[in-house]
């Protein structure tokens, strides 16, 4: 009787091989086969896999050829790593890839990884979130070849004047542009794009506002894997005045730390 090995589903991150989680990293060093997307996966990510390993890149398969990829290769090793970009969740048609294998009666596991988005704001310094100003994300992008669901609209989900980060769109700063400026953003709205975030010696940030960003972004010949966020929250670094979080503030207790009055240090908790 054959004993299948499993598929781990990895995500590699957003393309500094070293952001890779350590469990991704362990997977990959007792991995039978590797699958990786080499049309956005750094090939450095491969670098820790054992000899003998059976590396193949992804780029010009169809979603059928993957599925019979990692069939084949189960039926022949313990542990098989599929290699995404970013995180396995986030646009990686995961679903679509894990219902063959379901139905090959192969396990599966995934791996989560750090996503453009997160590595986009770590490289402006930037925060999605600033208290007063906006406590929510929205993760989406815009409709191109791939319709996007009723209520859905980039207009529709902008406003909601929160963080947008918008993946697959670099292509089509105009329909951005278009759904900002239909949900009232100003033209002055603060726009931050970053191509290949955290790649080494790749990674380009352009900073714009809605009325600029689409012509920098064409200067600078950004037309591929770059990460599109509009926010209130953009350069908050720079400003004069912030509200502070109550979580730090001397006046606000919690369970690790009693409230302690201007000028007093706060007790030590129990």
């Amino acid at each position: 009787m054959t004993t299948q090995g499993t598929v781990w589903f990895v995500g590699a991150g957003p393309g500094d091989p070293e952001l890779i989680t350590v469990k991704g990293r362990s997977l990959i060093e007792r991995a039978g086969a590797i699958l990786f997307a080499g049309s956005l996966v750094n090939e450095a990510a491969t670098r820790w896999a054992p000899a003998g390993c059976e590396i193949a890149d992804s780029k010009d398969m169809t979603l059928e050829q993957m599925a019979a990829w990692l069939i084949e290769h189960a039926a022949r090793h313990a542990t098989v790593v599929r290699l995404q970009t970013g995180d396995p969740a986030l646009y990686g048609t995961l679903i679509e890839m894990v219902q063959p294998l379901d139905a090959a009666g192969i396990p599966v596991a995934v791996v989560p990884g750090v996503s453009s988005a997160m590595a986009s704001a770590a490289a402006a310094v930037e925060s999605f979130t600033l208290p007063e100003v906006t406590q929510t994300t929205i993760f989406t992008r815009v409709e191109g070849r791939t319709p996007m669901p009723e209520g859905e609209s980039l207009r529709e989900l902008a406003a909601h004047r929160c963080t947008l980060c918008i993946f697959l769109s670099i292509t089509l700063l105009h329909k951005v542009e278009a759904g900002l400026r239909a949900a009232g953003w100003s033209e002055d709205a603060p726009v931050l794009v970053v191509h290949k975030a955290s790649w080494p010696g790749e990674e380009r940030i352009v900073r714009g506002t809605l009325a600029t960003i689409k012509q920098l972004c064409r200067d600078a010949g950004i037309v591929s894997q770059a990460m599109v966020i509009a926010s209130p929250t953009l350069g908050a670094r720079h400003w004069s005045e912030l509200a502070r979080s109550r979580l730090y503030d001397p006046s606000f207790t919690h369970r690790f730390r009693r409230a302690s009055t201007p000028g007093t240090p706060a007790p030590e908790a129990p």
